[in-house]
């Protein structure tokens, strides 16, 4: 039998009552039919989340700042090796509980429209087809391609959605045609088309009126119809009872149930569902429907080998958890993540270089390598540390400021003037700057309250400005180190500071990778995937959903740093012979990997393609697209 006769055959023999209990997340067993209880509930945005130790890789808006996929495709296939030893042995238990099953509610495709949203690093960057490309890549290592599938991948948040963080439950995202297919919802086509996602989760926040969970135009006209989608939809969580309570579309959760159910969301994360009864008796909805949504969630669970002992992947061992070969790919995905900004020759640092003062908040924080969403890594190397392991001369540290806190200094022996001694005995100082993930992420997990995890503008926290400048002051050769999971406006350091390195949430391997760009073992290859503006006076206000003057198709101003920039340390000449094929040369410096980017330019510029290559010394490689 198929999956979906199986589950059709089990659901049959299933009460109403016992089918509306499998539509909340946390869905209980059903002994006499052999059915555990399940929940639902798992993330891996960038590795195992939330199940203890695991490999934590850089974050996703760093993965996609490598702009490879086939490397991507590695990772997620690491990433599912992992969730599948760890599931194999919570089994062992008789049930799994929150985070420990195989229905992952990852990747986050939305389009990263606006710098100040906190999630954006969550996100592949700001335009669509790098976000269809790598997000697709992500879920074909995810979900594998045997007879079953090794993990269920959610593609999230269904649609519109990109902040701000305090007005998600309530807010309506104001949005024209041209705009909804081309940027909103053309990474979700993309990746349904080319990797056959398991799942769709939907967004808290309404689109022109209709709440996304229960949208009639987003799930059943355009999702299931115009896009074909086959597989479940599961709300985000707390968003069927926003329908009522914040939207105010319906007068209960009852009618918010039945509005959800009616609509295509076959899975509840939250409480609403438990009013879904009432909603039945109330003819509100069918059984007919709710049948045909147990029938849905039953096929993904037989679809992944729940019922069955002869799944291939039941064999991975817990112990390649961690292992040795994940550690090495990490470091390399960090590597190529990492985007050189700005070198006037002082990268990679010479030989000549006997001491450098390692300076800045960000420099010992393990925080800026686990990002959000994340695993925990039992092994680590911070920024501070990678450099102390790769380097043979002299280290000396000073952390020199709070990250944001402008008053924390008086209680903690005034670290500016510490950063100053440390930056005079050095010959090159690092400054290792920026944000970290309690500063920039989502309503609930940053401690910023008054802006729910997104931020006020572009600028360095204040207390960093002052160490900045005073470090500047003493005129040393300064390597400007930004690490934050978005834009922050970086005139000053661009100006002033011999070279500046974008650090996007780097992973357990952070401090190793950063290492290997500032000793010259690895020519950086990285590209940004999201434009860096100067300040957000050049944006539109942040609650404007209008692609007008967003993101490097759109800007009508003059950006920091474009969109797709990257420098290496190779002389990279880029030859196009036609629209389609580029001859690629390295006239010397390094050899380097190379992320090739082709673009259309009409009524605005356009990523019609990429592909990354590795390039030797003296090499000349043609590229086809």
């Amino acid at each position: 039998m198929s999956f979906s006769d199986r589950a059709k055959e089990l659901v049959s023999k299933m009460t109403i009552e016992e089918k509306i209990s499998q539509m909340r997340y946390d869905a209980p067993a059903i002994p006499r039919l052999g059915v555990p209880a399940y929940n639902w509930w798992n993330e891996c945005l960038h590795g195992v989340a939330r199940q203890g130790c695991a490999t934590v890789f850089p974050q996703a808006i760093a993965m996609a700042s490598s702009y490879n996929t086939d490397l991507m495709h590695k990772v997620a296939t690491a990433i599912s090796d992992e969730a599948r030893a760890k599931y194999n042995e919570f089994k062992k238990f008789g049930n799994t509980e929150l985070y420990q099953g195989l229905t992952y509610w990852s990747p986050n495709i939305n389009i990263f429209r606006d710098p100040r949203w906190g999630r954006g690093h969550e996100t592949y960057g700001e335009d669509p087809l790098l976000t269809g490309k790598m997000g697709t890549a992500f879920i074909k290592g995810l979900q594998g391609e045997g007879k079953y599938r090794k993990l269920d991948a959610t593609i999230k948040h269904y649609a519109v959605h990109s902040g701000p963080e305090y007005e998600r439950h309530g807010f309506d995202a104001i949005v024209n045609k041209t705009d909804l297919y081309d940027t909103y919802l053309s990474a979700f086509k993309y990746c349904i088309d080319h990797a056959d996602p398991s799942a769709v989760m939907g967004a808290y926040n309404r689109v022109n009126g209709e709440a996304c969970c229960a949208s009639k135009t987003l799930l059943k006209d355009i999702l299931y119809g115009e896009f074909g989608f086959k597989g479940y939809v599961v709300s985000d969580c707390g968003a069927i009872a926003d329908i009522n309570k914040n939207h105010k579309i319906t007068s209960n959760e009852a009618e918010s149930a039945a509005l959800a159910v009616n609509n295509g969301c076959q899975l509840n994360c939250g409480d609403a569902y438990l009013a879904l009864y009432d909603a039945y008796e109330q003819d509100l909805v069918t059984e007919e429907t709710i049948t045909e949504c147990v029938e849905k969630l039953f096929e993904a669970r037989f679809r992944l080998g729940m019922f069955d002992d002869d799944c291939e992947y039941d064999k991975i061992p817990y112990d390649v958890v961690e292992c040795k070969k994940h550690t090495e790919l990490n470091r390399q995905m960090a590597r190529e993540s990492l985007v050189l900004l700005k070198n006037n020759g002082i990268l990679p640092l010479k030989d000549n270089v006997k001491t450098i003062a390692v300076i800045g908040p960000n420099a010992d924080d393990k925080r800026v390598l686990q990002a959000n969403y994340n695993g925990t890594p039992s092994r680590y190397s911070t920024l501070l540390k990678g450099i102390q392991d790769n380097f043979d001369g002299r280290v000396i540290f000073s952390h020199g400021c709070h990250v944001n806190d402008p008053n924390a200094g008086n209680w903690s022996g005034y670290p500016v003037r510490e950063a100053v001694i440390a930056a005079k005995m050095a010959d090159v100082v690092i400054l290792c700057m920026g944000l970290n993930p309690s500063m920039e992420g989502e309503e609930g997990d940053s401690f910023n309250g008054d802006v729910a995890g997104d931020k006020k503008d572009l600028s360095l926290p204040a207390p960093q400005i002052k160490l900045y400048n005073e470090i500047m002051k003493l005129k040393k050769p300064t390597v400007f180190v930004n690490v934050s999971g978005s834009c922050i406006s970086l005139c000053d350091q661009d100006r002033e500071c011999d070279a500046v390195i974008q650090c996007f949430y780097p992973g357990a391997e952070g401090g190793n990778a950063l290492a290997d760009i500032i000793f010259g073992k690895y020519s950086p290859s990285g590209r940004l995937p999201v434009t860096f503006y100067r300040s957000t006076e050049d944006l539109p206000p942040f609650n404007d959903y209008s692609m007008k003057n967003r993101t490097y198709k759109f800007f009508s101003g003059a950006p920091l740093y474009q969109f797709g920039h990257g420098l290496t340390y190779a002389n990279i000449e880029e030859k196009w012979i036609s629209d389609s094929e580029v001859e690629i040369s390295n006239k010397g410096g390094m050899d380097t990997d190379y992320a090739v980017l082709q673009f259309k330019n009409e009524s605005h510029k356009q990523l019609l393609d990429f592909k990354k290559i590795h390039i030797k010394i003296g090499q000349t490689v043609t590229v086809k697209f």
